[in-house]
């Protein structure tokens, strides 16, 4: 398996919202419209951004009051990283949109 992959799929990391302006309106935006986020890992040497797929289904916005800027998302995508499929898994709270999250591994690294 990638080292990368493995290393953010052994355990749990922290995660940020990621991409050229966080925040709360823009998570927001991202997730009910465009179904597209950024969620950044900071343990990784510079951090690792990384654009993913929302799964509606599997994610959970319940907990999430995004008009006052409270409480948090369980967010699920897809994405290929270093040409292995993984699925993102996080969650973050909406005041620091921070939080912590994993990578699972769905496939080995394709052969190129």
């Amino acid at each position: 398996m990638d080292e990368l992959v493995g290393r953010l799929s052994a355990e749990v990391h922290r995660t940020v919202v990621g991409g050229p302006s966080p925040s709360v309106k823009d998570l927001q935006r991202r997730i009910t419209e465009m179904g597209y986020v950024f969620i950044k890992f900071t343990d990784t040497d510079g951090g690792t951004d990384l654009g993913v797929r929302v799964d509606p289904a599997a994610s959970d916005l319940g907990g999430a009051d995004f008009d006052r800027g409270a409480g948090r998302v369980h967010l699920e995508g897809t994405l290929t990283l270093n040409l292995v499929k993984v699925r993102c898994v996080t969650d973050i709270e909406l005041p620091s949109l921070s939080g912590t999250g994993r990578l699972v591994a769905l496939e080995e690294a394709a052969v190129v």
